[in-house]
């Protein structure tokens, strides 16, 4: 059976508020969520050590359509970078680096959350 755009969305919902608190317990310091432009969306956006983190959260209940981890290809991971320099300049702040994490968060039934934290793909 097919989960309804309303579930989908309050996993997505769910996932991003795990992978905000576990980047904040590694040190991160998160300054935007959700944030939007012409050229498409971050999830979260951080700062770590004078850099910006752009993040990028997958949740999923299974590993039926492949990882979470799987879903960013380079392609993907180049637009976000991209997208973190327009955070940037929309922002005007100069960070020293941009990186890109994914945070992927595995919601089985019945098990908690198993939240993983990839710093630095791109």
């Amino acid at each position: 059976m097919s989960a309804t755009f309303a579930q989908r969305k309050a996993l997505g919902d769910y996932g991003e508020r795990l992978a905000a608190v576990e980047l904040e317990r590694r040190g991160l310091e998160v300054l935007d969520r959700n944030w939007r432009c012409r050229e498409g969306e971050i999830d979260i956006v951080a700062r770590h050590r004078g850099s910006l983190v752009v993040c990028e959260v997958k949740t999923r209940r299974g590993d039926r359509y492949g990882s979470a981890l799987e879903a960013i290809t380079p392609v993907k991971a180049a637009r976000l970078h991209r997208l973190g320099r327009a955070w940037c300049v929309a922002h005007a702040w100069n960070p020293a680096t941009v990186r890109v994490d994914v945070v992927t968060v595995l919601a089985l039934r019945r098990c908690p959350p198993v939240v993983t934290h990839y710093a630095g793909l791109a």
